[in-house]
């Protein structure tokens, strides 16, 4: 009976130790099943799990170490040198917050000044008046980048292995909230609040697991696009500076705009609607459209209705950066001509042209401005797990 508790207690006390972790990081296997309530359950109960197991092998593992045979004895010193890695790798080395580091360093500069390509993707945000972009490739490892843009608190989160960039307000409760990035959840990244402990998926913005289970983040309108791109509509744009102490994990993710990575999480697949197939999404109300990056590449234009929604899609010259506006303009449906010429189109309602930027610059609508529709590059496979009724 005494080699059975034994046994038992130090089964669900290595159980425990792994299995938190295992379901929330990209181990084989583990990202594919519904398993996150158990996983936010063993990490907010391993404290008392620990105590519970250790309660159960106290006296039987004394006993044994006392006055077991050798054998038993070498088996067991065996197992706690075991456990004693294991504890270190789950607890220190395989968390997410121990493999990805907020920045320690976050400095901004001016177009004229910014060490970084103008060829790079950022996501971009304006708040009242004040823009700032953020290299893809920067906050790609960090995960997470806090900031204020316009007085306003942000929160600014992209994860590689969905392709998701999402800005949010960090505010809950009326409180700005502290986050840790805590693992992942059907390859999305998962963020934790340090008040209420919340889990929440990074692509959504909404709470998955814990006491605000169903709560959502306000999403706050960004734009991702090549950075030349972002800065001729915002010259005045701060761009945030790689920081130097992270210089290995900017480098590793290095041809991640361009899906060229060796990683089978992050490489891109270039055929269309496959899992790594890159699409742009909108949602509208309750609906969702995903939209074929390559038909999006080879005719650079695509004119939709999602749900009373008309939008165009349109992709500049850079195959990079690209636009979804609401083709309503003062209650006209525009229908664009889809031969783009050195970057103007026009609409054949008004046969007026419009800029990258939106704007009408010459015609009846001389002065108009789209208005743009907030969309999304994201892999494939992400759409259609967070958005599971999408049309495509």
């Amino acid at each position: 009976m005494k080699r059975f508790v034994l046994l038992l207690g130090i089964l669900i006390l290595f159980a425990a130790e792994m299995l938190r972790v295992y379901f929330i990081m990209p181990f084989p296997g583990s990202q594919r099943s519904n398993t996150i309530d158990v996983a936010y359950q063993l990490n907010k109960s391993i404290a008392w799990i620990r105590w519970l197991c250790l309660a159960l092998i106290l006296y039987p593992y004394i006993r044994t170490i006392w006055h077991g045979k050798k054998w038993q004895k070498i088996i067991l010193l065996l197992v706690t040198v075991l456990y004693g890695i294991i504890f270190y790798l789950f607890n220190f080395r395989f968390v997410a917050d121990k493999i990805f580091y907020q920045p320690e360093n976050k400095n901004f500069a001016n177009a004229a000044s910014s060490l970084i390509d103008t060829n790079k993707l950022v996501i971009g945000v304006e708040i009242n008046g004040n823009a700032k972009a953020y290299p893809v490739q920067v906050i790609g490892y960090h995960h997470q980048v806090r900031d204020t843009i316009g007085n306003a608190p942000v929160m600014i989160t992209y994860c590689t292995v969905c392709r998701t960039g999402r800005v949010f307000s960090p505010m809950v409760n009326g409180e700005n909230e502290p986050f840790r990035l805590v693992g992942m959840d059907h390859f999305n990244a998962m963020f934790e609040d340090s008040t209420t402990k919340s889990w929440w998926r990074q692509a959504t913005g909404i709470a998955i697991a814990g006491p605000l289970k169903g709560s959502a983040l306000m999403e706050i309108p960004s734009e991702q696009a090549r950075l030349g791109a972002w800065l001729r509509e915002h010259p005045g744009s701060l761009i945030l500076q790689p920081d130097t102490l992270f210089k290995k994990e900017y480098d590793d993710l290095a041809g991640y705009d361009k899906g060229t990575l060796k990683s089978s999480l992050e490489k891109r697949d270039s055929a269309s609607w496959k899992m790594k197939s890159w699409v742009v999404g909108v949602v509208h109300r309750q609906y969702a459209k995903a939209y074929d990056w390559n038909r999006l590449a080879s005719e650079k234009m695509i004119q939709d209705s999602l749900h009373g929604l008309p939008i165009v899609i349109v992709l500049e010259k850079d195959t990079a950066s690209f636009h979804a506006w609401n083709r309503n303009v003062n209650g006209q449906t525009l229908v664009f001509n889809n031969n783009i010429n050195a970057e103007i189109f026009q609409d054949q309602n008004t046969h007026s042209s419009w800029n990258m930027n939106g704007e009408c610059i010459d015609g009846i609508l001389k002065g108009q401005k789209l208005k743009p529709v907030q969309s999304y590059q994201e892999f494939w496979h992400s759409w259609q797990t967070f958005h599971p009724r999408t049309s495509r």
